[in-house]
């Protein structure tokens, strides 16, 4: 349970620094960055569009053909995006922290 509560503090520690570092982005003017960043997310959006019964996404969306709808799908893949990025930060956090020192064990 430990563990568990350690990553989850890193991935929101790495979930911070992700929408810092794509607010940075925007401010910088850097959208070829960003958008190169947005499409690591458009596999697992698909994928989740693809899965997902398209009553789920009815229910949650309130569109009734969510899977073709372009905004639902860009909001999906920022997030999938979003989420990875947050995930590595997370990865690299906890090693630094937890796992260099021994402490996880």
């Amino acid at each position: 349970m430990r563990v568990l509560m350690q990553f989850g503090g890193c991935f929101l520690l790495g979930l911070v620094m992700a929408v810092l570092l794509l607010g940075g982005l925007m401010f910088a003017g850097a959208f070829g960055v960003i958008e190169l960043w947005l499409f690591t997310g458009k596999p697992l959006a698909s994928l989740a569009l693809w899965a997902l019964p398209g009553g789920f996404w009815q229910g949650l969306t309130g569109l009734v053909d969510a899977a073709r709808n372009a905004a639902l799908r860009s909001f999906l893949e920022l997030c999938a995006a979003l989420g990875q990025g947050a995930l590595l930060l997370a990865a690299g956090f906890y090693r630094l922290w937890y796992r260099r020192a021994g402490g996880g064990q």
